[in-house]
């Protein structure tokens, strides 16, 4: 975070501190943005990834249920689902089957509950304060489902004139699937017609598997939001990079690999803020990024924050929540979990949490609720660098009547630094530890691994 300019500096120098007329402006703003739409008012929110199979021992929606009042001490604001369809039997994978080669995309896993349970399940989520958005995989369907003899039209075929899948490396081809052909007008209908359903019944928006891949045109995001957002206003967020003005949301995936390479000690902690740069450069101020540092996919594949981030997977934690886009938490990370849970078994989470994350994880969303300078999108501060050590980041983010400070040290020894932004000089009480520091041109040491936030 490096070259934002005089510009930014000056605009950073007309933020002044917090004072009573501040606080009020500080209190409006944060209130027209919850009365404003998707996905404005979710730029302080924190994501959370359900999977309902893995969820509880019961793996129904009833059993997640009982974890509502949980969840909501923990302030996150988006309940994420994993996909609820039922799955496809031909070519599954495992035991189980891969959620994402769904049966039929306007019924539910009779695993998990009846339509009855989930519609209770919404009730209560939107009675607590929750928004519920559901997992949907536009790319294919599973190889039973009733299309696939209905309406054959709807796929694509390779050259023997057979219903074909997608294979994403040669160890992972998706042989439970088939194909969908979205350049047919006819199936894009039936999926917006599928999509339909649920928004009826009151759901809040969908993340979109493999929603921008090389099968899906964008065309039908834009006619889906075009039939969809006039029943209700919706979040729609892609797995995939940014899409301007086509959808709300989308995948940091770039930013989550950096961080792995920093943890192992073969990038240094400034190529994060280099990427932050490029990012904001390629899709602006209003691009909505979801930053994380697991979900199930990471989790299952490449392996727990504790194999992948090791001893700085706090500090990698605290960095996605303070520095840059809305942060994801996945269900078991907030108890520590320690283990790669199973894709297509039952492996249910363990809900004791011998780490004792759980306070961390709250302060996290609290940190980021609270304060809109490190807010999502152009509703919060612009990074500016306020440190010389290529091994530590340090930044200042601010808006009018906020001022939030982070400090992180992303490696493995201790390091020295210099706080060269005097805007950052003062007396400040980290965030987490409520120790007092006076920041000013004194070098700063900090342990391993070691990270301070400072809110003004």
């Amino acid at each position: 975070m490096k070259n934002f300019g005089f510009l930014l500096l000056t605009m950073f120098l007309l933020m002044g501190c917090k004072n009573q007329s501040e606080t009020k402006i500080i209190g409006e703003e944060i209130q027209n943005v919850a009365e404003s739409s998707f996905p404005r008012r979710l730029h302080g929110s924190t994501i959370y990834e359900v999977n309902i199979r893995q969820f509880t021992p019961e793996g129904t929606f009833n059993a997640f249920s009982e974890h509502l009042p949980r969840l909501k001490e923990l302030g996150v604001d988006v309940l994420w689902l994993m996909p609820i369809h039922p799955i496809s039997e031909i070519n599954r994978k495992g035991t189980l089957g891969s959620y994402y080669a769904p049966k039929d995309y306007t019924a539910v896993n009779a695993e998990f509950g009846t339509i009855e349970d989930f519609k209770t399940l919404l009730k209560k989520t939107h009675d607590m304060g929750f928004y519920l958005i559901l997992d949907w995989v536009p790319n294919h369907t599973g190889r039973d489902h009733n299309w696939v003899n209905e309406h054959p039209e709807f796929y694509i075929r390779d050259d023997n004139g057979n219903i074909t899948y997608e294979a994403m490396s040669p160890t992972d081809v998706w042989w439970d699937t088939a194909l969908l052909d979205h350049s047919n007008t006819e199936t894009r209908h039936a999926m917006i017609d599928a999509m339909r359903f649920w928004v009826e019944l009151g759901i809040d928006g969908f993340r979109l598997d493999h929603g921008c891949g090389d099968k899906i045109p964008l065309y039908l995001w834009e006619e889906a939001r075009a039939k969809l957002d006039p029943i209700k206003d919706l979040f729609w967020l892609a797995e995939c990079g940014h899409e301007t003005f086509i959808l709300d949301g989308s995948y940091a995936d770039e930013l989550e690999t950096i961080m792995r390479e920093v943890a192992a000690g073969d990038e240094h902690a400034n190529a994060l803020s280099d990427w932050v740069d490029k990012d904001m450069f390629t899709y602006g101020r209003t691009a909505l990024r979801m930053t994380y540092t697991s979900n199930h996919d990471l989790n299952s594949w490449n392996g727990t924050v504790f194999e992948r981030l090791g001893e700085g997977h706090q500090a990698f934690a605290a960095f996605v929540f303070t520095s840059y886009g809305f942060p994801l938490i996945l269900g078991g990370q907030e108890v520590g979990m320690d283990k790669r849970l199973e894709f297509f078994e039952k492996d249910s989470i363990a809900w004791d949490d011998p780490k004792n994350l759980q306070p961390f994880y709250k302060a996290l969303v609290n940190l980021k609720k609270e304060n809109p300078a490190i807010w999502a999108g152009d509703t919060g501060g612009f990074p500016i660098s306020i440190e010389d050590n290529p091994d530590v980041i340090g930044f200042i983010r601010g808006v009018t009547g906020n001022k939030v400070i982070g400090i992180f040290n992303l490696s493995s020894e201790n390091q020295f630094l210099k706080i060269t932004n005097s805007d950052a000089h003062g007396m400040y009480t980290d965030y987490f530890s409520n120790k007092t520091y006076q920041i000013n041109n004194e070098i700063l040491e900090l342990k391993p691994w070691e990270y301070l936030v400072f809110v003004k």
